[in-house]
């Protein structure tokens, strides 16, 4: 018979917090529905029935790395004859289109690229567009810009702020573990130097995500533990918008250990993130890596949050993600409305004012959309 979990619907009616063994039960259990249910409750109650989308602009800089994750398979080594670096004449122009709200810029750790071209490249495109949220550079970009530079992370997280720059994607956190890493990713910092870059670059005012890689090698216990520490962060500093599951794609890398996610364990861990980040605001259920039918599920096992139009997604798409270029707003928003949701065009500020303390979060009125 399934578990029904009376006790650990008394914690979260009560608003009581879930603990690490809480966590694991759920992780381990098969009763999807159950899960389900809770979730959504824990999301009614946390921010209604809004779901959000925003029409993106994705950048990757360069492809060109030398961390060589062994999941990824957008890199290029240094010589490869398909790597590339964008002139950041380019960049700002692509980002100069009217008909975006944000642009999220990831890409290689490029081992010679100086902090001048990225900080020009955020300059340029503020300049270019000064209403423009700009999320860019995950911390383990940070990590690696200081050590190219020889210059304090701190100094670099300053300079890019002072360039413009909104607030950080969460990758980089794959799973927190030194087991998991050690293997997946051995030559990308730890998972306790990516929480305490996160945390500098709060306790500087930016804001950010926080994501966790799932469907490889990771156990249920690994899950939970890495859920845990990015909960902890968040209680210390509150700058955490938006937490991301993202499932390892299974094609086109060298982990031939990973399988992928199934629909089910998709649903089950962003529920869970719900459930477990009860201090985080939104939930982010990518279509681009669950598809838009398990995405549009998921609005209803704790996620409130679709992502957006991902113009010119390149890391996931060469990873077998389910990037469909061209997709709309409209199209977005007729998923929210089909799910009996709300929908809210935004961008990852969700309101909050940007750095040059001017409101960049986009329409709060659904009406407008």
């Amino acid at each position: 018979m399934k578990e029904k979990f009376c006790d650990l619907k008394d914690k979260i009616h009560n608003g009581e917090r879930l603990n690490f063994q809480d966590g694991v039960r759920l992780m381990e259990s098969f009763n999807l529905l159950e899960i389900g249910k809770l979730a959504d409750f824990a999301r009614r109650k946390k921010c209604g029935d809004k779901v959000y989308y925003s029409k993106i602009l994705y950048l990757s800089p360069t492809n060109i790395c030398v961390t060589l994750c062994k999941f990824c398979a957008f890199y290029r080594k240094p010589g490869d004859p398909e790597g590339y670096v964008i002139p950041v004449e380019e960049a700002v122009k692509l980002a100069s289109n009217p008909d975006i709200a944000e642009i999220h810029i990831v890409g290689g750790h490029h081992p010679t690229i100086k902090l001048d071209y990225f900080e020009s490249l955020i300059k340029g495109i503020r300049a270019a567009r000064p209403d423009l949220w700009i999320k860019a550079f995950t911390v383990v970009e940070l990590d690696h810009f200081s050590k190219v530079n020889k210059i304090p992370v701190e100094e670099v997280i300053l300079k890019l702020k002072n360039a413009g720059l909104n607030s950080l994607p969460g990758g980089g956190a794959e799973i927190f573990s030194p087991r998991v890493r050690k293997i997946i990713c051995p030559l990308k910092i730890s998972g306790k130097k990516w929480i305490e870059i996160m945390e500098i670059a709060h306790n500087y005012g930016l804001f950010s995500n926080a994501t966790m890689l799932y469907g490889h090698i990771e156990t249920a216990e690994e899950r939970v533990d890495h859920l845990l520490k990015i909960r902890e962060l968040q209680d210390r500093t509150g700058k955490i918008l938006c937490f991301i599951p993202l499932g390892c794609q299974p094609e086109n890398h060298e982990l031939k250990e990973a399988k992928g996610t199934t629909g089910f364990d998709d649903l089950k861990v962003h529920a869970i993130s719900r459930l477990l980040l009860d201090n985080i605001p939104h939930i982010k259920a990518l279509w681009t890596t669950m598809g838009i039918k398990t995405a549009q599920a998921a609005l209803h096992f704790g996620a409130d949050d679709l992502g957006g139009t991902f113009v010119n997604e390149q890391v996931m798409d060469e990873a077998g993600g389910k990037t469909r270029r061209g997709i709309t707003t409209a199209i977005l928003k007729q998923i929210v409305l089909d799910a009996g949701r709300v929908p809210v065009e935004t961008n990852s500020g969700y309101g909050q004012s940007g750095i040059n303390g001017n409101d960049k979060g986009g329409k709060a009125d659904p009406a407008e959309n």
